[in-house]
């Protein structure tokens, strides 16, 4: 590897300051919210993506691998570092572009640097009615690295990869990917139909270092008559099994109308609500279950708390809410329907009530009001308080960034198998796994379909112990390998982990290396990333 050459030579096409050496890179860079670290060769911020191909040629000569990010904000996975060390970074979050939107037919394509925020606010100066597919990540955080992640959202396009229809990529040569129908028939007819024109293989620049995609085009959901919000409680844990099962019916008989619905046990609740009870641990530094209760009696937060959407004309809705309540109404409490205008007024109201009482309602309804805001496909910071839960420092600048502001966060995002038995042992496993790790056990189902739940597990430690990281890095493998054994398994995982695919594949792992053989036989492109 010749690194000072290739700097040399990156210096000539972007300029001087905006290639950081090794030392500049790992300050702007090197920050983790999972609490690990990696040696960082350099830094690129490119602006221009004519620039890209010779920028990854003059990595190929000099054999530099190379690491891109959209935005650096994978908080909870490895933030901006990559796989392996001795990388230098390309921050593409620079290229900002919307390049093309389609106002009747509601197809955005845009490059990686554009966030959830300048997409909205986009929409919104031009009277566009459609809407943001958000994720809880926040409003700086780019929509293309989510969707090459298939990650997904509440939104009626929920699936934000499933969306996608068309994207170009720089492949590790210097050379361009582009689809065969964009090719064949136009960009028009390639933003329109996402399966193209012969085998279909967008889908392999998705969870892989195959290629720097450039431009994406989306599918965006159009903004409907009514917005809804279901929520739901559980008065007893025992009732989970049952629940599971008529969120299933809920789903298969109103599909396109409910968005996805979210189960959240009274931990995960309670850590969105509720200031940290540091003063009240245990002798082994957990929140003992007699003040989860108590607080769960303070802030009116039952056992499971569930969240549903609903999207469509009035009468939809109308006619979708009689039908939920007639599935749902002898297994759950306090159903209640809300839309975003509801949820600030009763925020208004609850802000004027008086005493603590009222304070901790006013802070729930709050958090109500931002999460239908959420739902209606505007961005905000709602869930990102979640990650400061154990974190004694404010966030630092104008919007948080749970990496530079100190909190630990690791996330375990398995996949579950909609069946109630399921469910049970899922989370039975989850409470004995976190809690002989010391970790607060905080979970949430979120369907993916009539058959499949994603569970997502924040891991909140505290950052500044060496001895809270390991815990959390030994937590997630305990987590990984028990989930396993009862065939739960993640859908993404965080840089640390993605060595640990290698030894469970078999006839996958060598397809994907013949693949890599082809595409990019130094593996000097994104080296380690799911494989």
């Amino acid at each position: 590897m010749n690194l000072n050459q290739a700097i040399s030579e990156w210096r000539a096409v972007l300029g001087h300051e905006q290639v950081l050496e090794s030392e500049a890179a790992q300050r702007a860079y090197g920050v983790d919210a999972s609490g690990l670290e990696r040696r960082l060769a350099a830094a690129l911020r490119i602006g221009d993506n004519t620039l890209l191909p010779e920028i990854v040629r003059i990595a190929g000569r000099h054999g530099v691998p190379v690491y891109p990010i959209s935005t650096g904000r994978n908080w909870g996975y490895g933030t901006a570092l990559p796989v392996r060390d001795d990388c230098a970074l390309i921050d593409l979050r620079g290229m900002n572009r919307i390049v093309d939107f389609d106002p009747e037919l509601g197809v955005v394509t845009l490059e990686p640097g554009v966030t959830q925020q300048m997409l909205a606010d986009f929409l919104e100066a031009g009277g566009h009615p459609f809407l943001v597919p958000v994720t809880g990540a926040g409003p700086q955080c780019s929509l293309v690295g989510n969707a090459l992640e298939r990650g997904y959202g509440v939104t009626p396009h929920a699936d934000h990869f499933g969306a996608v229809s068309d994207l170009e990529a720089v492949l590790a040569d210097g050379s361009l990917y582009r689809t065969a129908l964009r090719e064949c028939g136009g960009e028009e007819l390639a933003r329109l139909f996402k399966w193209g024109l012969g085998p279909y293989s967008a889908g392999l620049f998705t969870q892989s270092g195959f290629g720097i995609v450039t431009r994406m085009s989306i599918a965006l959901a159009r903004r409907p008559e009514c917005v809804k919000v279901c929520l739901f409680s559980l008065k007893r844990d025992e009732l989970l099994e049952p629940a599971v099962e008529r969120i299933r019916t809920v789903l298969a008989r109103l599909p396109g109308i409910v968005g996805a619905i979210n189960l959240m046990n009274q931990h995960r609740v309670l850590a969105m609500s509720a200031p940290y009870p540091a003063d009240r641990l245990d002798a082994e530094g957990m929140i003992p279950a007699a003040v989860i209760a108590e607080l769960g009696r303070q802030y009116q937060i039952f056992p499971w708390t569930g969240f549903g959407t609903l999207y469509g004309t009035r009468k939809v809705v109308g006619a979708a809410q009689k039908e939920i309540r007639r599935v749902l109404g002898d297994v759950a409490s306090r159903m209640l329907f809300l839309s975003p205008s509801d949820a600030k007024t009763l925020a208004g109201l609850a802000g004027v009530l008086p005493g603590q009482a009222g304070r901790r309602l006013a802070n729930t309804v709050q958090t109500l009001a931002l999460s239908l805001e959420l739902v209606a496909g505007r961005p905000n910071e709602t869930a990102l308080p979640l990650c400061y839960w154990r974190n004694p420092n404010p966030p630092r600048g104008a919007w948080r960034d749970p990496a530079q502001d100190g909190c630990g966060l690791l996330w375990y995002a398995p996949l579950v198998p909609m069946r109630p038995a399921t469910v049970r042992a899922y989370v039975e496993m989850v409470k004995r796994v976190a809690v002989s790790h010391r970790i607060e056990p905080l979970i949430t189902f979120t369907s993916i379909s009539d058959k499949l739940f994603d569970s997502t597990v924040p891991l909140i430690f505290e950052r500044s112990s060496d001895q809270a990281v390991q815990t959390a890095a030994a937590c997630y493998h305990d987590l990984l390998e028990s989930g396993r054994a009862i065939d739960c398994f993640p859908y993404r995982v965080g840089i640390n982990t993605m060595g640990k695919l290698a030894a469970l594949g078999g006839e996958s792992k060598r397809f994907h290396a013949r693949l890599r053989d082809a595409l990019d036989p130094e593996r000097l492109l994104a080296p380690g990333r799911y494989e």
